[in-house]
């Protein structure tokens, strides 16, 4: 996760539950229940009442990010170099 906010350059919030897609499904399952049955009448009634995240918050790093930055400069680079015909001069036939 640190390494999504250094390349990012943004902060990173960690779900609290480990089965987000479990439980994605368990939310819509909720909303089409409706209020009625013990569900929700809409989702984000559903989402706030069972999603939550967790306390860590995983703060980009200036040093690491400028080196992702200038990575992500040369991996330009490279791709134009490798897939485009004669990039400056790079390829040839």
């Amino acid at each position: 996760m640190q390494i999504y906010a250094d390349v990012t350059g943004r902060p990173i919030k960690i779900s609290r539950s480990a089965q987000t897609c479990a439980l994605g499904a368990a939310i819509a399952g909720a909303v089409v229940a409706g209020g009625k049955a013990g569900g929700y009448d809409n989702y984000a009634d559903a989402q706030k009442a069972m999603t939550g995240l967790k306390a860590r918050i995983f703060e980009p790093e200036p040093k690491a990010q400028e080196i992702y930055r200038k990575l992500y400069q040369l991996y330009l680079k490279l791709h134009d170099a490798f897939g485009t015909q004669n990039a400056d001069g790079i390829c040839t036939e």
